[in-house]
């Protein structure tokens, strides 16, 4: 149900998850941990699944914080508690407040958490080519320097997603990408006559490099060919009718 990142997992005070589509209430093809308030699935499942979510970190659903993402380089700065969130457009969350957990919600693009431990401050980006081309990565880092969080501080995690190998792109894609700096040629390999395959993930390192980060990790799952993660490319190939989403969270601890 739940994945960890290993350099994340060694931080105090800070707890996080990657979730698998496993564990929930939810039923056809968004069986079964379904957490996206966006999707077409009944909104007391998906409500159900975000609080199994939150159980599995020891927090209740109340502290949960997600937004309406719109492939954006949109950050949101909760400050308090009592912040709302849901129905706010952005891509990215970040907080130095404790007992607050930042979501993200994917279905193939990159989940992205952050954290700096010793700032105390931490960040959720949702991170698909186009958030990613837009700058959200960098946006997510400034906000939270605009925390006092330090760049040399800051750890990264990007979660599962969609691997080079199940994602094919054609040549416009491509060309967006070395419009916007001739490098990024670099992360296509080619494919069928007139396409290619992106390399989301190294494209995302790119942009955390870029943003000041050298402490990177990334887990190496492919949500399209996972089972075990939902996928819009492969739900999209099967005919299906709407994709669930994998919630990815991050929290400060209480101080004690």
């Amino acid at each position: 149900m739940i994945r960890k990142d290993e350099s994340l997992s060694k931080l105090k005070g800070i707890r996080h998850g990657f979730f698998s589509r496993i564990g929930g209430v939810s039923k056809g093809v968004y069986h079964s941990l379904n957490c996206g308030l966006g999707s077409s699935d009944d909104t007391e499942h998906v409500i159900e699944n975000r609080r199994r979510a939150m159980l599995c970190l020891g927090l209740p659903i109340t502290s949960l914080r997600t937004v309406y993402q719109i492939h954006s380089d949109l950050v949101l700065t909760i400050e308090r508690d009592s912040d709302s969130s849901d129905f706010i457009k952005a891509d990215a969350l970040v907080t130095a407040t404790s007992e607050i957990a930042l979501g993200i919600l994917t279905a193939d693009c990159a989940p992205i958490l952050l954290a700096d431990p010793i700032k105390r401050v931490i960040g959720a980006s949702h991170s698909g080519w186009r958030g990613a081309h837009k700058g959200i990565i960098g946006s997510t880092v400034e906000s939270m320097i605009n925390l006092k969080a330090k760049k040399e501080n800051i750890i990264a995690a990007i979660g599962p997603c969609i691997s080079q190998e199940s994602y094919e792109v054609d040549t416009i894609f491509l060309e967006k990408f070395e419009k916007q700096n001739s490098i990024n040629r670099k992360f296509f390999i080619p494919g069928r006559s007139g396409h290619f395959h992106f390399d989301l993930k190294g494209y995302a390192v790119s942009r955390l490099k870029e943003a000041g980060i050298t402490k990177i990790n990334a887990l190496n799952i492919d949500s399209y060919n996972d089972n075990d993660f939902f996928s819009y490319r492969k739900a999209r190939h099967k005919n299906e009718s709407d994709y669930g989403r994998n919630i990815s969270v991050i929290a400060l601890n209480q101080i004690s």
